[in-house]
């Protein structure tokens, strides 16, 4: 399979900002994009995990693809279609598709345990009935299931073209070299960006990064020092995204990101329930860390 051109570097999984309403705020949406743009990101993923996607109405899902969409031809845009039933999940496709989006993403149907075979068809039936490149988001921390490169059917969908890459959202690095050993034609990303430089090393194109709706320019810089091959310079910098990260996963990720992109300027809002609400402390720990190391 060939490899799909222009689909590395960093793409921002962007957050879903809400207004006071708690309704999609489209002018901080786009004005998030607009940053990162800026700021050299590659692409943008709209409607996944750092969406709150499982938090919103199919509607709402659909308006943050239309509202994107007026960026198609600046940027490569890449769709969430992650649903339990497939059916659900062509339709964000197709949706996705009518709107000139560059390439889908989901993750395995979860909560029911569905095997290996189930999950390939899953896949296949997607990719079947929607004409773009669709991408295995695999995490298995928060769909509780480990993907099997040994079952042939995974082989298979891997290999024959029903998938174009993979988000890696996993501290299994090893499995990133077992996937571009199995089908160096994959696009493969970097999902958790706290470990970005080891996945470059083994492998990855680049990263699908939550923390990319604010830390961008420290990544760049991490990239940058890798292409130069000063992996010292590299991993210093790795480290102060380490420390970022640390302080954003010990007092809640996705609000933590929100937090701070409310900080600099862009209303992001909050959270959706049951994700909690941070404290003034947590606030406070926050910003100081970001501030010491971005």
């Amino acid at each position: 399979m060939e490899k799909m051109q222009g689909m590395g570097g960093f793409f921002v999984a962007l957050v879903t900002p809400f207004d006071g309403q708690n309704r999609l705020n489209e002018g901080a949406l786009c004005a998030i994009i607009e940053r990162t743009l800026s700021q050299g990101a590659s692409g943008m993923l709209l409607g996944g995990s750092s969406g709150e996607c499982f938090l919103m109405s199919h509607e709402e899902r659909v308006r943050g693809f239309e509202v994107a969409a007026q960026f198609r031809g600046r940027t490569r845009l890449m769709a969430s279609c992650a649903a339990i039933s497939t059916d659900e999940a062509i339709d964000y496709a197709k949706r996705a598709a009518a709107l000139g989006y560059d390439a889908l993403v989901s993750t395995v149907p979860f909560y029911y345990k569905f095997g290996m075979d189930n999950i390939a068809r899953y896949f296949r039936d997607i990719r079947e009935a929607v004409d773009l490149p669709l991408f295995l988001y695999n995490f298995p921390g928060n769909t509780g299931v480990e993907i099997d490169l040994s079952h042939p059917e995974i082989r298979r969908m891997l290999t024959d073209g029903t998938i174009a890459g993979v988000k890696q959202t996993s501290l299994n690095l090893h499995q990133i070299e077992r996937l571009r050993d199995l089908n160096p034609g994959l696009v493969i990303y970097g999902g958790y960006d706290e470990v970005y430089l080891g996945a470059r090393i083994l492998g990855a194109d680049g990263a699908i990064g939550s923390t990319f709706n604010f830390t961008l320019p420290l990544f760049v810089q991490i990239e940058d020092a890798y292409a130069r091959r000063d992996i010292e310079a590299a991993q210093r910098l790795q480290t102060r995204a380490n420390h970022i990260m640390q302080a954003l996963v010990e007092c809640s990720l996705f609000p933590s990101i929100k937090h701070i992109l409310n900080v600099q300027g862009i209303d992001a809002g909050e959270c959706r329930r049951p994700f909690p609400r941070l404290t003034d402390a947590q606030k406070a720990h926050v910003e100081k860390v970001v501030a010491e190391n971005l």
